[in-house]
């Protein structure tokens, strides 16, 4: 996430200790908005994984101030990050452009939680520090099938709101992972899950949906304590759901399976950010951490077919989706998102990412899974 990447003259740079080294929230403009994307790279005859991030990304430049791509944890991985965006839309078509970019060096990308038919094993991982270091620790977590996620940044005005936006958005995280899924399948087959992504990457340490936080002085001091007690860099290594991010003033939404269709990702970003408007004026109660993380199952297991625990009952998806959007539809208005955010009820209308998945299975197999991935992932709509 390219939002500050070092940070600029007047920023609010506090030292917290080694486990959150700066705090800049407040240096951006609130609520703006970053948008991460992580593509699998794929070969253009027969679309299997490719091993290619460093030759591509070798190949691949963005002029500043104009998003960036970046290595991943896997060689078959990239992420492109937007620059600082005032809205959805705009996220989306830089999102547009960075897609253009890496496909203009002749690479081949899908946008989808997991490679439908990527092998167990067929996985080689990025040669930097950082992910030689997490290949050590994760061992054979490490070795299985690579992972793909959209991550949704939103900036904050401060850090007490931050805390507040991370505890009332962590509520949502259930119906925005129903609504991103989009990897109900692995090694060729069927998982049963519209996000077997969300369940594959639940066996890392520290990838959950985190309690909440009566203020950021309780955050720095748990995420402190984690930090030390797994001898970590720092807090970039807590790999929740939603967490703040304090170097870059932001909250970031992490629990989204990585969307093919580009109108997907200006959707449930646009509800991301209406929400995030609306989450810091929370103060709470806050719901419980474990009846979320049922939820969350729930969600990556039955995606918009599922039943979510929301307003004190387990309620259909869809049902859940209309009362969220009756709850952001003001925000967005105010923030300039209103008009992504109609893509959300597209979504509940003719299904999600997994839906549409499942839908070329029915007409071809996993050969036309894979076409329709290459081709909506292209396409500039």
């Amino acid at each position: 996430m390219a939002m500050l990447a070092a940070s600029p003259p007047g920023s609010v740079d506090v030292a917290v200790g080694a486990a959150i080294p700066a705090v800049n929230f407040g240096v951006a403009p609130d609520f703006s908005l970053g948008v991460e994307e992580e593509l699998l790279l794929v070969h253009a005859d027969g679309h299997g994984l490719a091993h290619t991030a460093v030759d591509v990304l070798a190949g691949l430049s963005s002029p500043p101030g104009q998003g960036t791509a970046q290595p991943e944890a896997y060689a078959e991985v990239i992420e492109l990050a937007t620059p600082v965006c005032s809205d959805a839309t705009e996220g989306a078509g830089w999102a547009r452009v960075l897609r253009a970019r890496l496909r203009a060096t002749g690479a081949t990308t899908i946008g989808s939680g997991l490679h439908p038919t990527g092998a167990f094993g067929d996985v080689v991982h990025f040669p930097s520090p950082r992910y030689r270091r997490i290949a050590s620790e994760m061992r054979g977590l490490q070795a299985r099938t690579p992972t793909c996620a959209l991550h949704i940044h939103v900036g904050m005005p401060d850090a007490e709101a931050a805390i507040r936006a991370c505890n009332a958005l962590r509520t949502h995280l259930p119906l925005l992972q129903a609504l991103a899924a989009n990897s109900p399948f692995w090694h060729g087959r069927d998982s049963g899950f519209a996000s077997a992504r969300a369940q594959v990457f639940r066996a890392f340490p520290r990838s959950e949906i985190p309690a909440a936080f009566a203020s950021f002085d309780e955050y720095a001091e748990r995420v402190g304590a984690l930090v030390a007690a797994g001898d970590l860099p720092d807090y970039t290594w807590l790999w929740w759901d939603i967490r703040p991010h304090p170097r870059l003033g932001t909250v970031e939404v992490r629990a989204l399976d990585s969307q093919s269709s580009l109108r997907a990702v200006a959707g449930i970003t646009a509800l991301v950010h209406a929400l995030a408007h609306w989450a810091v004026e929370q103060r709470g109660p806050w719901e419980n951490r474990e009846v979320l993380m049922e939820s969350s199952f729930r969600a990556a297991r039955d995606g918009l077919e599922a039943t979510l625990w929301h307003d004190g009952a387990l309620r259909p998806a869809a049902e859940v989706a209309r009362m969220t959007l009756n709850l952001a539809r003001p925000h967005a208005r105010e923030i300039g998102s209103e008009a992504a955010l109609e893509e959300i009820e597209r979504l509940l209308a003719e299904g999600n990412g997994a839906t549409r998945q499942r839908a070329a299975f029915a007409r071809g197999g996993i050969p036309a899974v894979l076409a329709h991935l290459v081709d909506e992932t292209a396409r500039i709509s």
